[in-house]
């Protein structure tokens, strides 16, 4: 999967927008989640437990933008980041 279609697929399936800071065209390894990231997980657990691994020994930085255009600290719960986006 390519990196734009991984920002896709958190999304999609996360309800956390991302910014992988690389090329859009680097595969990274699929996004096997069926279910989204529990609510009281902070923004670094999930990205050292769901997103990070994808890119192997590749070094990007990946960031969590909220419904503000912010960009959270790595403390902030899911739950805050996604009730920041208009439905």
């Amino acid at each position: 999967m390519t990196v734009k279609d991984l920002e896709q697929e958190v999304y999609d399936l996360d309800e956390i927008r991302i910014v992988v800071r690389t090329s859009r065209d680097l595969d990274v390894g699929d996004y096997d989640y069926e279910r989204k990231a529990a609510d009281n997980t902070s923004i670094t657990e999930w990205l050292d437990q769901r997103i990070y691994p994808l890119f192997g020994q590749n070094r990007v930085r990946v960031e969590v933008v909220d419904g503000y255009g912010a960009l959270p600290h790595g403390r902030t719960r899911l739950s805050v980041v996604r009730g920041s986006y208009a439905r």
